[in-house]
């Protein structure tokens, strides 16, 4: 599947969870729940992805873990929070450089219209 069929996969799956589940609840829950989705459409993901850091010659195990690595191509990071910060935007595209990908969803659950809290973050595509 390309990054493209991945993300539309992808956010079915957020739009299921968040008619069943609706804004307010903690990003645990909503990560927990788009596992189910993602498997449900026989997606391969993982959770909690520790993200290695090169800085300059020095390999560094640093904690930063994507919260979803989807297919080994695309990056989903979950918030639940009142208000998307420019910061939260640029924190997606860095992971995606740091790890090379190429493709990036930031999605804030925490929102009366999902479809406006679904951001598409791309690296060199």
């Amino acid at each position: 599947m390309t990054e493209n069929e991945i993300s539309y996969e992808i956010r079915g799956a957020i739009f299921d969870v968040y008619n069943n589940l609706g804004p307010g609840l903690l990003e645990s829950a909503y990560e927990a729940a788009l596992g189910f989705e993602l498997g449900r459409r026989r997606l391969f993901y993982a959770t909690q992805v520790p993200l290695p850091m090169q800085y300059e010659t020095i390999h560094l195990d640093v904690a930063y873990r994507l919260d979803f690595l989807v297919e080994d191509k695309v990056i989903i990071e979950l918030k639940s929070v009142e208000m998307l910060m420019n910061v939260h935007h640029k924190q997606i595209i860095t992971y995606l450089k740091l790890s090379g990908l190429k493709l990036g969803l930031l999605v804030n659950f925490n929102t009366d219209d999902i479809s406006k809290s679904i951001f598409r973050k791309v690296n060199g595509m």
